[in-house]
Formats: structure tokens, sequence, C-alpha cells
């Protein structure tokens, strides 16, 4: 047993143990937002609002809401921003010296989301409080002397037109790290700032047997494509021939679970998988519990959440919000009800909605499941399938075909006769039969959804499924720029797009 190892662990271990508050959630969350509002109060938002007077008020979080608008990222960059790109003391204080350039999967264009000094601590932040939360796991203590491989975007950042540097939120973070980081990240700095996808990962799969990994994080779509590249390319029965020490995968960004075979077979034997939520806008989330894949809130470290209910009473039959939706704090949440997450941080974005759907798995403490994305609700006629309805039943059909589909894409389209039908595409390396998985993911979204089955009995008229293999799929995610480590592809398209997709596959069609 490695003396260092057990150093590590141990004193992760007391820190778990000294880390005890009985602070309730509820109080720290008000707590949060009153430090928000001080902090901000003399910034050209906080004049506007009234931050000085919203911290007088008896009742602070009703006063917060009742005087200060819920914005999405668009009305955020068009009244305030925009203005911070040039100027000091906009919505924080201070000019950021970084925007992220949002991965997310919706817009025509990258989104800038201010990234401050305090924003990047309350990052660290949150890790610290991961980390206090391993000997959970009890991790063997080879792996706290192990590297950790971590795919990031594209770490050479560059210089915008006012001065601040951007880029993706992963590569922001590993331009931060701390020198003596250098000693446990892989692939490094100097290959995180190749730009070119290809060539990095070209670089990291020629590098990766002279790593020691314990832990990788990212993606799981790109992880896998890297790994199933280092597997192929060293002629590997598996990824602990070269490193033995790997005991963990921090997923993130997207569902996990269509994956987690396809992981599996590129271990020599059982690791553990977690899932975190960092986001552009925060990192809001990690796995505590080694027999679950849901995540505890952050409600400590710089922001103060909102949600609204992702039902009729916070969003129209389209998933729009609307004009005067209900919003609830942590003390009135139920469990298993879905919300769009509204957030305030201190990177200066105040009731912004992120773009997420999640709900609540426990309460004490507060726990969360990602269920989809605000706009991969699919409902063009009324068959309300939200990610997780569309998740849970393409691992469902995969596994009764036993094949294995890690993304798809779907998209309510007009068919030949001007009826509506629900046009999937899914990639696999498998051959698959495309009636048997039409009629069996019908009949599954069918049991799961009664809004599905009806919209079948009636202006649904049909379903069509279409394999592709994965380098197709790459190809076009390469041809529409967004191929990359912390790139999130849509699954709901519209049909504008999905026929632009269906062409690329088939020009002939």
């Amino acid at each position: 047993m490695s003396f260092i190892g057990s150093l590590v662990k141990s004193t992760i271990e007391i820190g778990q143990k000294l880390s005890f508050s009985s602070v309730s959630a509820e109080e720290k969350q008000r707590d949060e937002l009153k430090k928000l509002l001080s902090r901000a109060s003399q910034t050209s938002f906080g004049k506007y609002y009234g931050f000085d007077k919203i911290l007088d008020a008896d009742k602070l979080i009703h006063e917060f809401k009742k005087n200060v608008p819920i914005r999405d990222y668009h009305q955020m960059e068009a009244d305030w921003w925009e203005q911070q790109l040039k100027f000091a003391d906009i919505t924080w204080p201070g000019k950021p010296e970084y925007f992220a350039l949002s991965s997310g999967t919706t817009g025509k264009k990258s989104k800038r989301i201010p990234i401050t000094d305090d924003f990047i601590q309350s990052m660290r932040s949150v890790g610290t409080s991961m980390i206090k939360e391993l000997p959970n796991y009890d991790f063997p203590e080879s792996l706290f002397e192990s590297e950790i491989l971590m795919l990031s975007s594209s770490a050479d950042l560059q210089r915008g037109v006012h001065g601040s540097l951007e880029g993706e939120i992963s590569g922001i973070n590993v331009s931060n790290f701390p020198d003596w980081y250098e000693m446990f990240y892989r692939p490094g700095k100097e290959i995180a700032q190749i730009d070119n996808w290809d060539e990095r990962i070209a670089r990291m799969v020629k590098e990766a047997p002279s790593w020691d990994i314990g832990a990788i994080a990212g993606i799981p779509s790109w992880i896998l494509i890297l790994l199933q590249e280092i597997v192929t390319k060293h002629k590997l029965k598996h990824l602990h021939e070269i490193w033995p020490n790997l005991a963990v995968f921090a997923s993130g960004g997207v569902a996990f679970e269509t994956y987690r075979k396809d992981f599996d077979r590129l271990m020599g034997r059982p690791i553990q998988y977690m899932d975190t939520y960092l986001a552009s806008e925060g990192f809001f989330g990690y796995s505590t519990d080694p027999h679950s894949m849901n995540m505890r809130l952050a409600v400590e470290h710089g922001y103060f959440y909102e949600f609204i209910p992702f039902d009729k009473r916070g969003v129209d039959s389209q998933g729009e919000l609307l004009q005067n939706p209900e919003s609830h704090t942590l003390n009135q949440v139920d469990l298993n009800t879905e919300y769009a997450l509204v957030i305030s941080t201190c990177a200066g974005a105040w009731r912004y909605i992120v773009g997420d759907v999640i709900k609540f798995t426990n309460i004490d403490p507060f726990e969360i499941k990602i269920t989809g994305r605000t706009k991969f609700f699919l409902n063009v006629v009324g068959s309300q399938l939200s990610e997780e309805k569309m998740d849970s039943g393409i691992l469902e059909v995969s596994q009764q075909m036993n094949c294995s589909v890690n993304e798809y894409a779907v998209s309510a389209i007009k068919n030949e006769h001007g009826d509506y039908i629900h046009q999937w595409i899914v990639v696999s390396e498998d051959d698959i039969d495309h009636n048997e998985f039409k009629e069996l993911l019908d009949e599954s979204l069918k049991a799961a959804n009664n809004n599905y089955k009806v919209a079948r009995s009636k202006a649904l008229t049909d379903v069509r499924v279409k394999r592709i293999s994965k380098s197709v799929y790459h190809d076009y995610l390469d041809q529409k720029k967004k191929k990359g480590g912390q790139i999130k592809t849509p699954k709901v398209m519209q049909q504008e797009r999905m026929l632009e997709f269906l062409k690329f596959i088939d020009p002939e069609a």
C-alpha cells in the first residue's frame, strides 16, 4: 500500500467528518441569495432593480422574485451582458476576464456567458465538496496517487474584440488549473491547447500507455470515442491492461445510461460511475452514493435556485415558459415533479433560465437528476415526450434487441401525405431490423406515456426508424461544427433540420 495514497485518502475521510453542518439547505439558500444581492448591490443591475431595498425587506426571497424578472439567455444578453463585454460593474462587480462560449444544444451561434473570478472559485468550491464525499465510495488508495484524464474543449483560449478571453467552460477551467495540478492532470495543458479535435484525440491515443489513469471525467459520448480508439490502436483486450488503477468515470453533460453497456465492454473489471452537473452557468451537483447516479444539489456555493414546474403551472403545451410562471424554492419542491431550473449566480446571472429540466429524487438531502432540456420536449402533436422518456424507450428496446444505441435524433415531420410522423435516427454499430426496432419503441413509449398513446391514435400517424453508423453520425457533426469534447448534440430536431440530416445520410433519397 502506498504511503501517499493512504495519506490522501485518510485526509479526505477526516475532512468529510469535519464538514458536518446543522444549518438547513433552505437557510443556506437564503444566505446565498443575501450574499449575492449584497455583493452586486452597487452594479448597474443591482441599482436598477433596487437590491438595497430588497435586502432591507422582511421577506427577502419574495421581494427578490417580485422585483427581478425571469430571463432567458437572449434577454440577459441583449439587456445586460452585451454591455458587460465592454464595461465593468454591469451585473457583477468588475469586468469578467473570461466569457464561456456555451456548448449547449440550442441556438444558431455560441452564447457568451460571463465567467468571473468569484464564479471560478465557486466551481472549485463545489469540486472540493464533491471530493469530501469520496469516502462514501471506498475507493482503493491507488486511486489517490493516480492521474485523472479529463477530455475538455480546447484550452487555447481566444482573445475577444473587447479584450476578454473566450472558450468553452472546460477549456477555461483547464487554463486556470494551478501549476501543481499538472502532476495529476492528463492529457496536460500542451495537448489540451490543440484546437483541432482530431489532432488532439490522435495525440491522446498515442500518449495513453504512458499515463497512469485512475479517474476519467467528461461527456460520455466523446470519452467513449477516445477510449475505443485507445483500445483499438494499442490492440488491447481492455483498458485495465494499460491503466490498472482505473476506478471511476465521472460523467456529465448528457444522460449516461445509454452509454453504460459500451463503457462496461471496455473495462477489465467493474468501475464506479458517477454523475456531475457542470454547465457553462455553474457546477450545480454531483453524485455522493455508490449505488445511485442521482446528484446532491450544491446549495452553498454562490448559487440561488428557483424551480418552475414543467407543467401547466409554468409552461405551455410546447414547453415554452408562461408569462408569469410559478416559481418554487427548495422548501416548496416535490419529489418526482419536473422543474425548469432557474439560477442567480456570482457570475452575474439573475433569475436566469438554464434550459435544463430536473426532478428531485430525494429531499433530505436535496438530490436531483436531469431529465432533459426544455427544448428537448417533443409535443408537436400532443405526444408530450421528455428526453427522459425517450432515453428510457431507447434503452429498453436496445436491451430487448441486444444492441447498443448511444445517440439518437427524433423529429415530428410531415410525410408525403401531409400527416405527422415521428422520424427517428438511431446511431449504432449493430445491425438493426428497422421495423422491429420501430414496433418495440412505439409500444414502449405507448406503455410509458398515455399522451403519446393518445397521439398515436389520432394526429401522429406513423413512426419511422433509420439506423446509421457512428462514423456517419460523426461526419454529420463534423459538417455542422459540432465535434468536440464538451459539445452536446440535440436529440429533438425541428423538421427542417431533420430533413437536412436525412438528406446528408442519403443524398439520393
